[in-house]
């Protein structure tokens, strides 16, 4: 697998112009990388990225490219050509081109000639592309500097019982190497009377994630982060219960499988990994 690691903050930033490949989430869509052009970034929310797709159009007639405005996580770098020739082969994990976009998917038979059967997950079919069509999974990696003052974050703690969640906080200050002062939103002191404070190390902070709109809903077995207990919790939806409730598990001390608390889909979320690159 390849990764992009680029050089700019925590934040990705994206200069108006700047070619990208850009995800969705809506339904259709998902595993897939679609390219455009960067048109601006939101004024009000630096976040957010108006994006003009390559190949997807704002009407049937097929006369306007399609626009739209976009979480920075949603987007990435195009990837540099590959530095040698790559020998693809059954079973290799691939990047499709296919219906204007790349696709994740699978290497399942090698019809010589430069020709393979790919299975793509987001069709749930097998599709015959030739070698030109195909390249090696990309990994986008941001790059994190430092948290700054102000910044609101969230925070993986130590503290028996709550292992495992992430809280939401404030950067205070930094407090020595590698650490910081941080405020908790949601824990207070011992007596009660004000916020919690504590020093944590960079390691076990974040940025807040983006809000990600799930269009088609969680289904059972997917990984979430689950609101409780004041935190955020990674875990598993095991059962529908009722309407919009839903039951998980997860994978902590606190949401075992003999405590699998209910939760409503409005206290869930996407799970988003957080990786720091050096």
């Amino acid at each position: 697998m390849s990764t992009v690691k680029p050089s700019s903050s925590w934040m990705a930033q994206f200069k108006p112009g700047e070619r990208v490949e850009v995800s969705s989430n809506d339904r259709g869509f998902r595993g897939s990388w679609y390219a455009g052009t960067v048109v601006r970034r939101e004024a009000k929310n630096p976040n957010r990225y108006v994006v003009e797709y390559d190949q997807l159009y704002a009407d049937e007639s097929g006369e306007k490219l399609l626009q739209e405005t976009l979480d920075w996580v949603q987007l990435r770098p195009p990837p540099p050509p590959p530095e040698k020739k790559v020998q693809f082969k059954v079973e290799d994990e691939v990047e499709a081109f296919y219906s204007d976009g790349w696709w994740e998917g699978a290497i399942i038979a090698d019809h010589s000639g430069g020709k393979f059967a790919v299975f793509l997950r987001g069709f749930d079919e097998e599709i015959v592309l030739e070698e030109k069509d195909l390249r090696l999974p990309v990994q986008w990696e941001p790059r994190f500097e430092q948290f700054t003052q102000g910044m609101q974050v969230e925070v993986l703690t130590d503290e028996d019982g709550l292992k495992g969640a992430w809280f939401a906080a404030t950067i205070i200050e930094p407090s020595g190497e590698d650490k910081y002062l941080i405020e908790y939103k949601t824990l207070r002191n011992d007596d009660d009377t004000e916020f919690l404070r504590e020093v944590i190390r960079a390691c076990n902070i974040r940025p807040c994630p983006p809000e990600i709109i799930v269009v088609d809903g969680f289904k059972v077995w997917d990984a979430v982060d689950a609101y409780y207990n004041e935190g955020w919790w990674v875990g598993v939806i095991a059962k529908s219960v009722k309407h919009d409730n839903l039951t998980h598990r997860g994978k902590s001390r606190i949401l075992d499988e003999s405590a699998a608390p209910e939760a409503s889909c409005l206290h869930l979320k996407v799970v988003l990994k957080w990786k720091t690159v050096n």
